[in-house]
């Protein structure tokens, strides 16, 4: 009497394995995107956080924005001490520089979030009126 064998013959492993394969090539692409609106979603809060920053700074000095981040009328900590200049803000692997600028009267400010990976949205700004945008044009901030 013949014993018969349990297991996996070598095609359907071989099946088995290009099936988890076309899951993959599928799924990875939509796994980056994801990761990636992640990123910008963290930048724009960063960005968001800051205005307030700025807005708080206002109300404080005399209804001016602090200058730029080399601006000497800030305090004298480093502006990176009062301001976000990275994302993520706690540290971590950096995917965002932020940056700002004020007008020479100090009555306006742009904020931006410079990107280090490649983004479809490219740089993202918010400045003092609320207006939110992308370097694309693209609208990101949704």
């Amino acid at each position: 009497m013949k014993v018969k064998q349990m297991g996996f013959t070598l095609v359907e492993l071989m099946i088995a394995v290009a099936i988890v394969g076309i899951f993959a090539s599928i799924s990875y692409p939509s796994y980056q995107s994801h990761i990636m609106k992640a990123k910008r979603s963290e930048a724009q809060a960063a960005l968001v956080s800051m205005a307030t920053a700025m807005e708080q700074w206002r109300v404080e000095n005399n209804n001016s924005y602090c200058g730029s981040g080399t601006d000497t009328d800030c305090p004298t900590l480093s502006v990176s001490e009062i301001f976000a200049v990275q994302v993520p803000i706690n540290g971590g692997t950096k995917t965002y520089d932020l940056s700002f600028d004020a007008a020479p009267m100090k009555t306006f400010y742009k904020l931006k979030a410079i990107p280090f990976f490649y983004d479809s949205c490219g740089n993202l700004t918010l400045d003092s009126t609320g207006i939110k945008a992308s370097s694309t044009g693209t609208n990101c901030w949704e």
